[in-house]
């Protein structure tokens, strides 16, 4: 097998190659203390970033236990009654669950606030609630709140088995 100028000048090449990689690789190298130096500071930074994770999933997890307000829609229904403070609106006859959760962003949590709103608070809630003017004077929300403020109205399950 005989070798020419070009083969050998590759040889050439791949030797030095591998030369200069056994000294990177080597124990007493710098580039090898540098590589393990940056390995520990990569540790620590994966250590401290899941430290840090975790702590926030700790601080995640107390707010949701010390919530008092419900998430999303359909919730208001699931708090109904006095839990945190809060009554049923949707039992007034013409609020909804999304209206309900509306009247709770505006403010509004127990039957004896709809029940003392006024005619400008009330014009205020209509246009807030995309309800044509005087809805709720005609389904007199007033009159229903107050009712079921004193336990007046019979719930639901109180008209089937009585």
């Amino acid at each position: 097998m005989s070798f020419n100028l070009n083969m050998l000048a590759l040889l050439l090449v791949m030797l030095a190659i591998g030369w200069i990689l056994g000294l990177m690789m080597s124990g007493r190298g710098k580039y090898r203390r540098l590589w393990q130096d940056e390995q520990a500071v990569h540790r620590a930074a994966v250590k401290d970033r899941d430290a840090r994770i975790e702590a926030a999933n700790v601080r995640i997890a107390e707010l949701e236990r010390q919530q008092a307000a419900p998430i999303g829609a359909g919730t208001a229904t699931a708090v109904s009654g006095a839990v945190h403070g809060r009554d049923d609106l949707s039992r007034i006859k013409g609020i909804s669950q999304a209206q309900e959760l509306a009247l709770n962003e505006a403010g509004y949590h127990r039957f004896g606030q709809i029940a003392a709103i006024n005619a400008e608070q009330e014009a205020t809630l209509e246009a807030r609630l995309g309800l044509a003017p005087g809805t709720i004077g005609r389904e007199d929300w007033r009159g229903q709140a107050v009712e079921l403020d004193r336990g007046e109205k019979p719930g639901l399950f109180s008209r089937l088995t009585g």
